[in-house]
């Protein structure tokens, strides 16, 4: 099983942070925006951009000359001891700010060993969860996490997701044709979110951008109360262009 390769913005966001990240490590005592946009190559605007980014999530700060060192979040991931909790305790804060301004639960997938895995999730009592009625291990053909995975897969996973968990019917807009949802997941632009309309749970709809980090398939995804279903695309949308943060703690 292969992934398909095919970046997307956030992706190229993260390889431009992850450039301004490592000249301010390199510097170490500091180094100011026009000597970074000097020594990255990226334009001013851009640059900018991606320092509020970085200074938001600690990965940067700003010293009392005005130039950048690198920041408290980025000395926990970057040691040895700890990184796992550090990376957790990191991409749940990310995953907490999104859940708030996209006003809807939020996930954070992985295709892991062939199988579906929501590995952290934000949600309130304003913005609950999804009921998981029916396992996301079995069910990755009816959600927007799970058709997010497939779509970052090559076809002989997506054929082998398929042979090893039936498509089975959970609600009447799921799909269970094998072909019918084939076609779709080759079709689906890795820019666009996937979306999930009452296909796993009554009353529910859901959405889901990918995030391919080294050589495992992962997704950002939200889950919405069918009477939200208005806001679906516009905080898909949110979503998408702020999955950057999470892919950049997940590269670092």
């Amino acid at each position: 099983m292969a992934l398909r390769h095919e970046p997307t913005a956030s992706y190229h966001s993260v390889q431009d942070a992850l450039r301004v990240l490592e000249t301010v490590a390199r510097r170490g005592t500091g180094i100011n925006e026009t000597e970074l946009a000097r020594e990255t190559g990226i334009a001013t605007e851009r640059l900018t951009t991606l320092l509020r980014m970085l200074r938001r999530e600690a990965y940067v700060e700003q010293i009392t000359d005005g130039a950048y060192v690198t920041g408290a979040a980025f000395a926990r991931l970057g040691s040895a001891d700890g990184h796992r909790q550090a990376l957790r305790d990191t991409l749940q804060r990310t995953l907490d700010r999104l859940r708030d301004s996209v006003g809807a639960a939020v996930y954070l997938s992985r295709y892991v060993d062939g199988e579906v895995s929501v590995t952290q999730y934000a949600d309130s009592p304003a913005t609950p969860k999804v009921n998981e009625w029916v396992d996301f291990r079995y069910s990755a053909h009816a959600t927007a996490v799970g058709k997010s995975l497939l779509t970052q897969l090559d076809l002989e996973g997506r054929r082998d997701h398929l042979a090893r968990h039936r498509p089975a019917r959970l609600t009447s807009r799921t799909i269970t044709s094998d072909r019918l949802l084939l076609s779709k997941l080759a079709a689906q632009p890795p820019t666009v979110p996937v979306l999930d309309l009452q296909e796993y749970a009554v009353g529910t709809v859901c959405a889901a951008v990918p995030l391919t980090a080294g050589s495992t398939a992962g997704c950002l995804a939200l889950s919405l109360p069918l009477e939200h279903a208005h806001r679906l695309r516009r905080a898909a949308d949110a979503l998408n262009r702020n999955a950057a943060p999470v892919l950049l703690s997940l590269a670092i």
